[in-house]
């Protein structure tokens, strides 16, 4: 199954979604709309829609009931409006409900519709899908030889659906390139949505791999600690979105508060009652004002997006990496009877400057695009201080001749470019700072 956003179990929520079939919610109630109520009714609409059901229960090649005939216009009149509204029927509705604490079952991918293919948004870390190696932009053409083009997301996420243990085989095309298989076992996805670590002495690494409701408290939590674990203060830090698809509002707004004293963060506008929502920083700084590097990728999006832009505007951190995905929608989860709903895009939200993100995403301040590193070998020299007879160093410093250097452990930053670059970037500002 592929992984979905989730909502907590409020009555009406607004929220946020990267490219999958379901949504996070921020704890602002949301009124249905009203406007247009009074618009006469388009009776002659209403008459070839009565008509054509009447044609098909009559001469369709199997009996059809009136329900799953209506239910399917359901899902025809919402799947029509854009990629991230639907109806959602009591399962899709009971998961998005319960999902929220990061624990769920699948693959653990993050997949929107382009031009009739399934296509990959992101991976999630230390799932299934991330460890076969599949990549954002990866189309997906076949679900166990049954292709996708044509598929509903809803559709698409039934079919990647299965019970933790089972196996299935997903055909991907990467690049224009030939199909491939990749066969995976689907688990009980649970993601941690917060992860830390000191890089070099003074330089940590903070990632983000989704926003859940507890995101923001474990980010300050995190900072903490690395400044606990680095002698109480930070020289630098590398706050990584890549391939963050998104998740709860709420949890977007207070990460980006832990970098920032005042000042708008980010800003909703709908047709809806309550739509038009603002969200400021207070003056508490958990970061202390650490210097900050910004990576993001064309995974990072929706709440992803909203960090990355406030802190842009904002002039917090320097944002390296490529474009970001462009989803800056709002979607609001409405209840319906019979354990039903939709889910519905309600609003676009703002970077404090006033940007949409919808459809372009965010640019990067350094673009650096993601490359593999391969190391040389150092090849034997001879040092002024192997030379036999050589003289001493004038100010009294020990002798450095060339020999084996010691191995040191495996690093974040050995293997990964873009990271490497964020490190240097940070070290060059902590030189010119002359800290």
């Amino acid at each position: 199954m592929s992984h979905f956003h989730r909502l907590t179990p409020l009555a009406l929520a607004l929220g946020l979604l990267a490219g999958s079939p379901a949504l996070q919610a921020a704890p602002e109630p949301v009124a249905a709309p009203v406007e247009n109520a009074k618009a006469p009714l388009p009776l002659d609409e209403l008459r070839t829609f009565a008509e054509v059901m009447d044609r098909i229960k009559s001469a369709y090649v199997e009996p059809v009931d009136d329900k799953t005939l209506l239910e399917n216009a359901i899902k025809g009149m919402l799947s029509n409006l854009d990629p991230h509204s639907a109806y959602l029927e009591p399962e899709a509705f009971a998961e998005l409900q319960e999902s929220t604490s990061g624990e769920f079952g699948g693959l653990g991918i993050e997949v929107g519709v382009e031009d009739s293919f399934l296509k990959v948004v992101t991976p999630i870390d230390d799932t299934p899908a991330s460890r076969a190696g599949i990549q954002p932009g990866d189309l997906i053409f076949k679900i166990d030889g049954q292709p996708t083009k044509g598929l509903s997301l809803m559709e698409a996420v039934d079919k990647m659906r299965g019970k933790a243990g089972s196996k299935i085989v997903l055909t991907l095309v990467r690049e224009g390139g030939q199909p491939f298989d990749v066969e995976l076992t689907r688990a009980v996805i649970k993601v941690k949505s917060v992860k830390s670590q000191l890089l070099e002495d003074g330089y940590g690494l903070l990632r983000i791999t989704q926003f859940q409701i507890n995101t923001g408290e474990e980010v300050g939590k995190a900072l903490a600690k690395l400044r606990k674990d680095n002698g109480g203060k930070l020289r630098g830090l590398v706050l990584d979105l890549r391939n963050n698809p998104g998740g709860v509002l709420q949890a977007a707004v207070e990460v980006t508060d832990h970098f920032l004293k005042k000042g708008l963060i980010v800003y909703t506008e709908g047709r809806i009652a309550n739509s038009e929502l603002r969200f400021n920083a207070d003056p508490a700084d958990a970061s202390e004002g650490v210097p900050l590097v910004v990576l993001i990728n064309g995974g990072s999006a929706s709440a992803s997006e909203i960090v990355a832009g406030a802190l842009q505007d904002h002039k917090r951190g320097v944002l390296m990496g490529t474009d970001s995905f462009g989803k800056g929608s709002v979607q609001t989860v409405l209840p319906l009877n019979n354990d039903r709903a939709l889910k519905l895009t309600t609003a676009l939200y703002y970077t404090p400057k006033g940007r949409s993100i919808q459809a372009q995403g965010i640019v990067p301040d350094i673009e650096v695009a993601r490359a593999k590193l391969t190391r040389e070998q150092d090849s034997e020299s001879i040092k002024e201080a192997d030379l036999q007879g050589h003289l001493g160093n004038g100010n009294g410093g020990a002798d450095k001749p060339s020999g084996k250097k010691s191995e040191k452990p495996a690093r974040p930053q050995d293997d990964d470019y873009q990271l490497s670059q964020a490190l240097n970037l940070l070290k060059g500002l902590s030189v010119t700072r002359g800290d």
